[in-house]
């Protein structure tokens, strides 16, 4: 029933996206006087405002179409590398350039599609050979095709890493850390010869002991029945998946926005006095934010359940108690592979410390394998996009990557 109700009201507010934009055109219309004085400027704005926050929303594209490499733009072309039935891998490849380090990017499954990391892609292209997991929304894909847990998952990046062969890097964002950490230990374990040179980790919840957030709050106050009787719903019959259990993006997104409320009243405030100045810059900035953070999609019940259980209730992984499909993840198992953390001071998702964990879980890399970042003043989504990942963080991996290529 809630995901009914949540589509017949998507629906409602498309409709009134529609006529909001028509207001807008009519009251900005330079043949009509209002447009010019009164309160038509004013009444214009509000209606654009309200038109972009009720729009629905589909899959973004990347539009990554060119890069510079040594002070030379070249073309860059989207390519489907690998597709399997709950994510494809995308290549991101640049016209004669030949010879610089793979590197996969693990986007997370975490109710964003892949291209919430568009800034991160765009920041590396220019000195790497670029791969991003593509993960698909659960409520396309058929029953058919079965289940989707966090083995399957990390079944998943190791089929990634194969498919680019040995010497690949790897980066994991967010989420992906504790799945992305668990195959380079099984992989590294096995002596696998595709397991990645390095593994960066960014703001991921290895150990969410360590400063716990709201985020880690509210996964631990409520017994894993609770989350599956009152966020896991059923999909639809008018999608593909129908039938399937999923968590629906539309919650992901109403937790996410609830958590920082007021920056998001205000950042729709400050859109309206944009617009009301004539300011379209300005507003388009804020526009181009809100069309991606809207953007959400849904996880199987299965993989979210049991991250909930396994990351944020029992800390499986730091505790040694993970495991994948009947194995046990031994961090120690890492030995060769460089492993750097990076963190933001200020993240109020994974808190200081979390992911910093996962260098002291490796317990036979050598310390010149391991490195730790902590960039200053930095939040949760500034760790992978804005001015500080490209001038301040994307620098450091860069050199990581380099040092161990």
């Amino acid at each position: 029933m809630l995901y009914s109700a949540y589509e017949m009201q998507r629906s409602l507010l498309a409709g009134a996206s529609a006529m909001a934009n028509a207001g807008v055109e009519l009251l900005a219309n330079p043949a009509n006087p209002m447009a010019y004085f009164g309160g038509g400027p004013v009444i214009a704005s509000a209606l654009e405002v309200f038109a972009h926050a009720a729009a629905p929303r589909g899959k973004p594209e990347f539009g990554l179409t060119d890069t510079t490499v040594d002070g030379k733009r070249v073309a860059v072309q989207e390519e489907i590398a690998l597709r399997l039935p709950f994510g494809q891998l995308k290549h991101f490849r640049r016209e004669g350039v030949e010879g610089q380090p793979r590197l996969l990017i693990v986007a997370p499954m975490s109710g964003h599609y892949a291209t919430l990391l568009r800034g991160t892609v765009e920041r590396m292209l220019p000195g790497h050979d670029v791969y991003i997991t593509d993960w698909r929304d659960a409520r396309q894909v058929p029953l058919t095709e079965g289940r989707f847990d966090l083995d399957d998952y990390i079944d998943y990046i190791v089929a990634f890493l194969e498919h680019l062969g040995p010497g690949a890097h790897m980066l994991a964002v967010c989420q992906p850390s504790v799945p992305c950490y668990a195959a380079a230990a099984l992989m590294s374990a096995a002596g696998h010869p595709c397991r990645p040179k390095t593994l960066t980790m960014m703001g991921g919840p290895i150990d969410t002991r360590e400063a716990p957030t709201a985020v880690n709050t509210l996964a631990t106050e409520r017994p894993r029945a609770w989350f599956e009787q009152n966020v896991i719903v059923t999909v639809p019959f008018n999608h593909p998946g129908a039938g399937r259990r999923v968590y629906p993006g539309f919650l992901q997104l109403a937790g996410f926005m609830s958590m920082n409320l007021g920056s998001h009243l205000m950042s729709h405030w400050e859109m309206f006095k944009h617009l009301v100045a004539g300011d379209g810059e300005g507003a388009e900035a804020a526009k181009d934010f809100y069309d991606e953070y809207r953007s959400v999609c849904d996880m199987t019940a299965e993989f979210y359940l049991q991250t909930v259980d396994m990351v944020f209730q029992r800390h499986a992984l730091p505790l040694g108690t993970l495991t994948h499909r009947g194995t046990t993840v031994d961090p120690s198992a890492i030995t060769d592979i460089a492993l750097l953390a990076v963190e933001g001071e200020r993240d109020d998702i994974s808190g200081v410390g979390q992911t910093k964990a996962a260098l002291t879980l490796a317990t036979r890399l050598p310390a010149a394998a391991k490195k730790y970042h902590l960039a200053k003043g930095v939040g949760h989504y500034g760790i992978f996009n804005g001015s500080r990942w490209r001038q301040q963080i994307a620098p450091v991996l860069e050199g990581w990557i380099a040092a161990h290529a």
